[in-house]
C-alpha cells in the first residue's frame, strides 16, 4: 500500500523504525542525514559541526568510529546535541557493542563483515535490548570479492544481492530493525539498484550516491539519482555524499525534498542568473539574503513565509519584483525595493540585506 504526500507524490509503503525518537519510514516524512568530517575522539570539533548541521535542519549524523575512543566518544558528544547519531563500524564488532553502550542510536554495519556469527549474534542482541536500529549500507566501492567475482563488476543486481545476504543473517535472528541502502557511485546504477531492492523488500530504504564528488558534480549526480527516485515514491531518508562540508550536503538535501514537496518551504530566494547589465552585486546579495532567511526561519518556525526575490538589473527586475511579495530589483550600485508590488524605497548596495530582511519581519508577524 502507497501513501500519499501533500504534493501528491505517492510513496512506497515500508516498516518503520526509530532513530533515537525520530520515526523513519512508514508515514514519517522523509529525512536529511549527514556525515561528520571531524575525528570523532575530537569530542569538541564533532559537537561544534553537529550544532552547524542542527541549525540548519538536519535529522540525523553519522559519525565514523574507527577505534574504541571513537566509540566511547558519542556519550559525551550525545550529551550536547539534539539529533539522532548514527556510528559508522566497519569490520570490528566490539566497537558496536561500545557504540551501542555509549548510547547511539543506530549502527551503519553489514553483518557479514564483522566476522564470526556469535558475534553478529553479540551485535544484534546487544542493538535488540537497547531498540537500535542497524542499516545494511552496501557500496559499490566495498562490494564482497565473490559476489563481485560472480558479477565481474558492482553491477546493480551485484548491490542488490549483497544486501539481501545482509537482510537475511539478521533475519535468521528473528531482527527486523532495518534500514537499507544500495550506493553506486553514479545515477543508472543507483536507479536499478533501489528500483531492483525497493521490490524486495519493505524494510525503509536509505537513498544515496556514494563518492558523488565536489560540491557541483555531487549535487547534480545526487539530485538526479534521488530526484527521480523520490518522486516514483521510493525512499525514506537521504544523504547527499559530497567533497564538501557536512553543512552543505544538508543544504542540497533540503532543497531537494522541498522541490519534490516532500519537506516544508524553507529560505527560497528567486534570483536572477545575471548579466553584463548588472551593476550591483547580485550573487552575494541573494546568498546573504538566502542564509539570513534561513537564520530568520530556524528562529521563528511558524511565521508566515513571504515570496522573496533578488534580481539584477532594471530590464526584467521590476517586472519579476512586482511578482513577489518582497523583492530586491538592482540599479546603479542602489537597489529598489519593492513590497507587494509597490516600489517602497532606494536603498544602497551595503543596506540592500537588512532592508529587506526588516520587510520579512513585518510581513511575517502582522
Amino acid at each position: 500500500m502507497n501513501k500519499e504526500t501533500c504534493s501528491g507524490l505517492k510513496r512506497r509503503h515500508t516498516k518503520q523504525v526509530y532513530i533515537g525518537n525520530l520515526p523513519v519510514g512508514g508515514d514519517a516524512p522523509v529525512s536529511v542525514q549527514t556525515m561528520t568530517k571531524t575525528d570523532t575522539r575530537d569530542i569538541a570539533a564533532t559537537i561544534a559541526q553537529i550544532h552547524e548541521i542542527e541549525l540548519a535542519g538536519c535529522d540525523i549524523v553519522r559519525v565514523a568510529v574507527a577505534d574504541e575512543a571513537g566509540a566511547r566518544a558519542i556519550s559525551d558528544i550525545k550529551k550536547e546535541v539534539k539529533i539522532p547519531i548514527v556510528a559508522d563500524i566497519h569490520f570490528d564488532h566490539e566497537l558496536a557493542l561500545v557504540a551501542i553502550n555509549s548510547g547511539v542510536d543506530g549502527l551503519r554495519i553489514n553483518p557479514g563483515n564483522i566476522g564470526k556469527a556469535e558475534h553478529v549474534k553479540t551485535v544484534v542482541e546487544a542493538a535488540r535490548e537497547h531498540s537500535v536500529p542497524i542499516r545494511i549500507g552496501v557500496n559499490s566501492g566495498s562490494l564482497e570479492k565473490d559476489i563481485e567475482r560472480k558479477y565481474g563488476k558492482a553491477t546493480p543486481e551485484a548491490l542488490v544481492e549483497s544486501a539481501m545476504k545482509h537482510v537475511r543473517i539478521l533475519e535468521d535472528l528473528s531482527y527486523g530493525n532495518i534500514k537499507v541502502s544500495v550506493k553506486a557511485s553514479d545515477v543508472f546504477r543507483t536507479l536499478a539498484a533501489y528500483r531492483m531492492l525497493a521490490d524486495r523488500i519493505d524494510y525503509p530504504l536509505h537513498l544515496g550516491v556514494t563518492e558523488a564528488g565536489t560540491f557541483v558534480a555531487g549535487t547534480v549526480r545526487s539530485a538526479v539519482a534521488m530526484g527521480i527516485l523520490l518522486a516514483e515514491g521510493i525512499g525514506d531518508t537521504i544523504r547527499v555524499s559530497l567533497t564538501d562540508t557536512p553543512l552543505k550536503e544538508v543544504r542540497v538535501g533540503q532543497e531537494l525534498l522541498r522541490c519534490l514537496g516532500l519537506r516544508g518551504p524553507g529560505a527560497s530566494v528567486i534570483s536572477c542568473p545575471t548579466c553584463g547589465r548588472i551593476q550591483v552585486d547580485v550573487v552575494s546579495i541573494a546568498a546573504d539574503v538566502e542564509k539570513e532567511l534561513e537564520k530568520y526561519y530556524r528562529e521563528n518556525p511558524d511565521i508566515i513565509r513571504p515570496i522573496v526575490a533578488v534580481m539584477g538589473c532594471m530590464v526584467n527586475g521590476p517586472g519579476e519584483a512586482r511578482e513577489a511579495d518582497i523583492a530586491l530589483a538592482g540599479g546603479k550600485g542602489k537597489f529598489a525595493l519593492y513590497v507587494k508590488g509597490s516600489c517602497v524605497a532606494s536603498v544602497t548596495e551595503d543596506s540592500a540585506v537588512e532592508a529587506l530582511l526588516e520587510q520579512v519581519r513585518r510581513f511575517s508577524t502582522r
